[in-house]
């Protein structure tokens, strides 16, 4: 998921086009937890609450083995304190630390890496080759952050983004694997949602750490018939074909669990695959749907939002409407922001590559 970082005791409106010609998904922000909300797991895997929006929207996962852990995913800066907490409560030196898997360098993953790092004296920083340089020398990001949000607020929602040393980067392979402590873990390359992208397999678990790629699925959403779950298609790598390559090179790995950033674990990924399909595909209709409207932000943002709304209600949720733009909002009108990116830039080509799916 695209940066949408929060941070400090403070409200204020984010601006966007929905229901009206303009909207503001408003945001009360509290001051941040120092004490971690953790979910343990099996195989020696537990979530961190990195605090971020809301309660259980954004993990940090940590694994550990023989005494030992890696991270998978920071949150922001504001989320290291939990971080840390939680390695204490796990009986887990800072020393003992070995990496930290960066799935990929959107802020609410690696936003806070940086500063972790200073605080983890033996860990290695495991990143995409595409991401790496980033996470080296950070200035693109804030650069990219303070062009959205402007100096003030972004230092108010993120402090200061640290470099991390690039003695202690490993830029990986596809498919390479990183022994833990005697546990593998593989580097999967997946494009879709980013192309600074991986999924971590860990074949001990029978899971995959899945970032971005195999979508998101909030547990206030969980009913009798199980999980949901849908793509997140944050500008500005949203790409249709490589977003379905993703999510059937993960399923080529036969997990039993995935673990998601946002949020956790999720169980039965034929069906959550299957649905996955179907929702990539519906987001490039909605997309096709709107393309000439005057007013095309505020349509799809409609249409997205009707979407869920309708498959949520055969899912069996039951919400009124304003506790559904409450947990939907903000994915409504990041997903746009993809969809009509790709629409701009790369629909003419899918279209040709595509023309017996159109």
């Amino acid at each position: 998921m695209l940066a949408w970082p929060f941070s400090a005791a403070l409200e204020f409106n984010v601006p966007g086009h929905y229901h009206s010609a303009l909207f503001f998904v408003r945001i009360k922000l509290v001051n941040k937890q120092t004490t971690a909300h953790i979910t343990e797991l099996e195989h020696g895997i537990s979530a961190i609450d990195t605090d971020y929006v809301r309660p259980l929207f954004d993990a940090s996962h940590v694994i550990v083995q023989d005494g030992h852990a890696a991270f998978v995913d920071t949150g922001t800066n504001h989320s290291v304190p939990l971080l840390l907490d939680a390695l204490e409560r796990q009986g887990v030196d800072n020393a003992a630390v070995d990496y930290v898997f960066l799935t990929h360098v959107h802020l609410d993953h690696a936003g806070g890496a940086g500063a972790l790092m200073q605080h983890l004296p033996n860990a290695t920083a495991v990143i995409h080759p595409r991401g790496a340089r980033h996470m080296v020398d950070p200035t693109k990001l804030v650069k990219g952050a303070e062009a959205v949000y402007g100096k003030e607020r972004y230092q108010e929602m993120y402090g200061d983004l640290l470099p991390i040393d690039e003695d202690r980067v490993v830029i990986v392979d596809d498919e390479q694997t990183i022994d833990f402590q005697g546990r593998p873990l593989q580097c999967i390359f997946t494009e879709g949602h980013a192309r600074h992208h991986y999924c971590l397999s860990d074949p001990t678990s029978r899971g995959v750490f899945t970032g971005d790629s195999f979508g998101v699925s909030y547990r206030e959403l969980d009913t009798a018939s199980g999980e949901f779950i849908f793509p997140t298609t944050t500008p500005i790598h949203f790409d249709p074909p490589e977003a379905h390559k993703a999510i059937d090179r993960i399923m080529g790995l036969q997990p039993e669990a995935l673990y998601l950033t946002h949020y956790s674990r999720v169980m039965d990924p034929p069906r959550l695959a299957d649905d996955m399909h179907q929702r990539i595909d519906a987001f490039v209709a909605i997309a096709r749907k709107h393309a000439n409207d005057n007013n095309r932000t505020e349509a799809m943002q409609k249409s997205m939002f009707s979407y869920f709304a309708e498959a949520l209600e055969a899912h069996g949720f039951s919400a009124d409407e304003d506790r559904l733009h409450a947990i939907l909002d903000m994915d409504v009108m990041l997903n746009t922001m993809g969809i009509e990116y790709w629409l701009d830039h790369f629909a003419d080509a899918y279209q040709t590559a595509n023309k017996e799916l159109i």
